[in-house]
């Protein structure tokens, strides 16, 4: 399974390798959330469980790069911020999920190059303007939760999106040593 998943991912792009990496590691995670949901907020938790099925959009990121490094690597932000979108609107904009826009910027900033900087400033623009948009607009969950549970949820949040920074810029030395060995 692990040789699959490897030969499914590879390229030698290191750009489209990083987007294969952090795809991969989104659509593994995914399915959890509704875990980390359960320990914070109970039985209520279920209202986390669609998003475990982005886990399918993640995952097909790989293919669509094969077709086209470029079109994966704008698939990946593009499912990025989708799914910013839908678990805000479930959860109400006090879980913090806002946050994760963030490293969707980040992430747009990242894995495309000086060349492709007009789909660059597009994909970076992306979060912030879809954020403008939504921005008090999400906060109709299905589910009102207690103070605390917000409070938790927005901590969880805050802290995903920090681990989710590092992760990139740890690619990004990656990214800069790879291309740096192609110019060799």
């Amino acid at each position: 399974m692990l040789r699959w998943l490897r030969a499914y991912m590879a390229t030698d792009d290191p750009r489209v390798s990083a987007s294969n990496t952090i795809a991969m590691v989104l659509a593994w995670n995914q399915p959890y959330y509704p875990l980390y949901l359960w320990w914070i907020v109970g039985r209520d938790a279920w209202i986390g469980i669609p998003d475990a099925f982005s886990s399918l959009l993640f995952f097909a990121v790989p293919a669509i790069s094969r077709r086209s490094g470029l079109l994966g690597r704008v698939a990946l932000v593009v499912f990025s911020v989708a799914n910013v979108v839908f678990v805000s609107l479930m959860l109400g904009e006090a879980a913090g999920v806002q946050l994760l826009y963030l490293p969707c910027g980040m992430l747009a900033a990242i894995l495309f190059g000086w060349r492709e900087r007009f789909v660059m400033l597009a994909m970076t623009a992306l979060p912030l303007g879809v954020w403008l948009l939504t921005r008090g607009r999400l906060d109709i969950p299905p589910i009102r939760f207690s103070g605390g549970a917000y409070a938790s949820l927005f901590t969880l949040n805050a802290v995903s999106s920090g681990l989710l920074m590092v992760f990139f810029g740890w690619l990004l030395a990656g990214i800069d040593r790879g291309l740096e060995e192609r110019r060799r």
